[in-house]
Formats: C-alpha cells, structure tokens, sequence
C-alpha cells in the first residue's frame, strides 16, 4: 500500500443457513488458487478503471495522533468517538489474517494500477516475525495462517464490483483502517466507519450474530468452537469480542434471544 491512491473494502458476510464468509481478499482452499483466480486480473466488471466524481476522494492535510487504548482494551479517536475497534492492526496481522493474502500484488480495477509491496508503506514492527511471504503477501489463501483456522472472505474483484473500494485505499477497508490508524484522514472516512459500526459496532450484525450464537449454546464468549468464521470475520474489522461486551449483551438482551440459564 501507498499513500496515494487506494480504496475500500473488506469483511461483511452471508448468511442462509450457513456461517458468513467475508472479510478476507480471496476465496480460495488451503495451498490452491481458486479456480478462476489470479492477482493480476483486471475484475470481470468494471473492465476499465472507474471515474469517481469530483473531489468525492479527498485526502486532508491535517493528521490525527497514533490512538491509545482505554481501560477495555478499546482504541479511542478522539475524532471518532464510537469508532471502537480493539486490534491494532499490527495485531490484526500478528494474530494470523486474511490467510496470508491482504498484500499480494494486485492489479486494481478501481484505479487501473499493479501494486506490490503495498505493506511496506507501514511499519516495519508490525510485520516482526512474520513470514512476509506466507502471511502477508501470499497469493494462495492458506486457512493455516488464519487465527480459527478458518476461510472466510471473497476475492477482491467481488468488493470492486460491489462499489465498495475506491482509489483511495485500492486493497480495501483494512487498508483504509491502517492508514486511519496512523492519523490519515479522508473524505471517505464517514463511509469506513459506517460500515465498521455495522459489522462490529455494538449493534453490528456480526458481533451480535457471534454473541447469540454463545449465549444459546450456553458456553463462554471465548469458545473458539462457536462461529470461527465470524470470529475470524470480525478480526479482518480489527475487533475480538470480550467478555465486557458479551455480558452486557446478555444482561440486555439474553432473555429475549433464548439464551441458557436465562
């Protein structure tokens, strides 16, 4: 990734009758490319790099302070005050995500461009002891790497199609969060953390999907066992679930959501 222009994208997920698998870059089985996937593809649709509208893409002068964690383990912007993520993304790369995937060379079909060795645009630190190659910039998705042992995600042509990546962050939201997290500010920030606060935010879809899921099945909020694809899913949004969060959610809503003992 580089400063310049880059888009957004990454985990929502699907659901009927069976776990959501977004947040990744790629879909893709242990050890093999998908069948029909190559980095260096241009996506199906758009065939051709997309014009955004007038200043809709904005990067500001101004920059934010590096943000610390409260006495929850959350990270607080003072300019986004419930924007609450609570994996830096060093330790969203340390803990094993994206099987590997998030900064292979790609070619965008947002902005027309090749990117490679996007990821040493960020600090060296959040990459110590890593295997680079096998955990950050891979092309083949290895469920290994990935903290639950688990796939989840689609390639990155899907979110291009969706509208969801712009010139300003071309790997998508992850990407977008790195760059936020460092004190980068744009005009597509609003959209980003819209889109945060639905997937982890205290009403989001996954952390709630994630919290019933344990409370009906009446275990602890940290079993592993329960949902490993959201699990996973929510980690790519730079979000663990806690047991704070779990027992409020429970306290509020268990009995109304069937959950055991309640």
């Amino acid at each position: 990734m580089v400063q310049g222009k880059k888009g957004s994208g990454s985990g929502s997920a699907k659901a009927k009758g069976k776990e959501p698998a977004k947040g990744a870059r790629s879909s893709v089985r242990k050890g093999k490319k998908p069948d029909n996937y190559n980095p260096s593809d241009p996506p199906k649709k758009p065939a051709a790099p997309r014009e955004s509208k007038s200043g809709e893409h904005e990067v500001y002068e101004e920059r934010k302070p590096i943000p610390e964690k409260n006495q929850h383990g959350q990270l607080v912007f003072d300019d986004a005050p419930d924007f609450r993520p609570n994996l830096t993304p060093k330790e969203v790369l340390q803990r094993g995500s994206f099987g590997g995937t998030y900064f292979r060379p790609i070619h965008s079909g947002v902005t027309g461009q090749d990117y490679k060795d996007a990821h040493k645009e960020f600090p060296e630190d959040w990459f110590e002891g890593l295997n680079v190659a096998k955990r950050v910039t891979s092309s083949i998705y290895d469920t290994d790497v990935n903290t639950y042992g688990v796939k989840c995600g689609t390639d990155l042509s899907d979110w291009e199609e969706k509208g969801w990546i712009t010139e300003l962050d071309p790997f998508g939201w992850f990407q977008w969060y790195c760059r936020y997290y460092l004190g980068r500010r744009t005009s597509d920030d609003e959209r980003q953390l819209g889109r945060a606060a639905r997937c982890f935010g205290p009403k989001g879809r996954w952390r709630i999907q994630l919290m019933n899921k344990v409370g009906r099945a009446g275990t602890s909020y940290d079993d592993k066992s329960i949902s490993p694809v959201i699990r996973q899913v929510l980690q790519h949004w730079g979000y663990v679930l806690t047991e704070r969060d779990y027992q409020l959610h429970k306290k509020q809503n268990g009995k109304r959501m069937g959950f055991k003992g309640m």
